[in-house]
């Protein structure tokens, strides 16, 4: 039976009132706040939604709408409608749409197998038949805008292809410096560079010369690069078949499964959303990286989703993740915050005592440098998994370091000069020294 407010409630001054008030509303904004932290998942596939596929090649979010690709057409979604493009077009029926992007102008580029590019005004579809045979476009990879507002667009075993609104140029290992006519992802620099990766390493192009990255005159684990995202800071992010590498222009980094969180090494696409995180679709999960420490991981046991392979990934205005599977349809993340760091609890000092200077464990590590001088690199014999390799030179000066040396990976030496050096291994197991003559 509900109880009513007595007379004696009612005489209650006012200023209890406000104060159960406050209290009452604190408590309500301390619970939304809660529940709107709270991460929610959501599937999207052919048996419960109007997505036209569930092998998904492709995800773009503009200021309105979600669009997908998959290996049967084009559908967008807006709010919870979703509309299937390929009624609007013959060339998307049963058609492998393999990127979508949007240009400065809100026109929508697609990229399809069979034919080329095709571009949406909102209401009309344009198809470049002619260029599409000419250049040979089929196999459309990717599709990005520079600063200029050139359209650079990547095809599987045809190079690149750029489209100033009137000019089309194409860009093969025939005529230039690309390494590789198999382009796998392209991004643009605050510098308008064109980074290009491709199964043989990285190429940049800055609209005059050709510059190429791969692991034997860098620290890339892997020549094989699925995916680049550039952050607010103009550092590229690599995601390769080994790995996650950073490059700010000076130093790489590269993390793998054996040094963090990553799901696994095989990673398929990237994005940096409007707080800088970045985020990394896998062939095993999702993981989440604040680019400096932290991360958060997520595969299939740990959500319920079908995270096995996540091909591709993007975050729309309103914070919200869509995750484009292989087999599954998207996945929704929506109400993520990455946790805060928890605080350093601060020890009390212990008494100053006289300390030695450590010295570092000696090693029973077996290690032996098998040199590749000719082809400018080297690989280290090691019997634990992973080691942190140091090169120091004569005037005792580390110049080189590699982190999470897996052993038999080339180790580029086409950036040291000649000399003798002491090569420094630490693993688990200790610290060794070799000398090494590099002629």
């Amino acid at each position: 039976m509900s109880e009513h407010p007595s007379l004696h409630n009612l005489l209650t001054p006012v200023a209890h009132h406000v104060r159960r008030l406050s209290v009452s509303v604190v408590a309500l904004i301390a619970a939304m706040t809660t529940e709107a932290q709270t991460p929610v998942w959501t599937l999207f596939d052919t048996r419960s939604s109007g997505i036209v596929g569930d092998n998904v090649s492709a995800i773009a979010t503009d200021r309105r709408s979600l669009w997908v690709g998959t290996f049967q057409g084009l559908c967008r979604l807006d709010g919870n409608v979703w509309t299937d493009l390929s009624t609007s077009t013959e060339r998307l029926k049963n058609q492998s749409v393999n990127c979508i992007t949007t240009d400065s102008r809100g026109n929508v580029w697609v990229g399809t197998d069979d034919y080329g590019v095709l571009t949406f005004d909102g209401s009309r579809w344009t198809e470049y038949s002619t260029e599409t045979r000419r250049l040979k476009m089929k196999f459309v990879k990717n599709i990005v805008q520079d600063i200029d507002g050139v359209m650079w667009i990547g095809v599987t075993l045809g190079g690149v292809v750029s489209y100033d609104g009137r000019v089309w140029d194409k860009y093969t290992p025939d005529n230039c410096g690309l390494t590789s006519d198999f382009v796998l992802d392209i991004a643009v620099d605050r510098a308008n560079r064109k980074w290009i990766t491709t199964n043989e390493g990285v190429n940049v192009y800055n609209g005059r010369r050709w510059q190429s990255y791969t692991i034997d005159n860098s620290d890339l684990p892997s020549n094989i690069v699925p995916a680049i995202a550039i952050d607010r800071n103009n550092v590229k992010w690599f995601g390769t078949l080994a790995g996650l590498v950073s490059y700010d222009g000076e130093r790489w980094h590269v993390w793998n499964t054996q040094n963090s969180p990553l799901p696994d090494n095989q990673i398929n696409d990237l994005v940096i959303d409007n707080n800088g995180l970045l985020w990394v679709a896998t062939a095993n999960g999702v993981a989440v990286f604040d680019r400096e420490s932290r991360w958060v991981s997520f595969n299939a046991k740990s959500t319920g989703m079908p995270l096995q392979n996540v091909y591709k990934v993007a975050v729309d205005a309103r914070g919200n993740v869509w995750f484009g599977t292989d087999s599954r349809g998207v996945v929704k993340l929506s109400g993520f915050a990455m946790p805060e760091p928890e605080p350093e609890v601060k020890q009390p000092e212990p008494a100053k005592e006289e300390t030695k200077p450590e010295v570092a464990k000696p090693s029973t590590e077996k290690v032996h440098i098998n040199p590749h001088l000719d082809e400018g690199y080297i690989t280290i014999t090691l019997e634990s998994p992973t080691a942190t390799v140091s090169f120091i030179n004569q005037s005792d000066k580390v110049v080189k370091t590699v982190n999470a040396y897996q052993a038999g990976q080339r180790i580029s030496l086409r950036r040291l000069p000649k000399g003798m050096y002491t090569v420094k291994i630490v693993t688990v197991r200790g610290e060794r020294k070799v000398k090494f003559n590099l002629k």
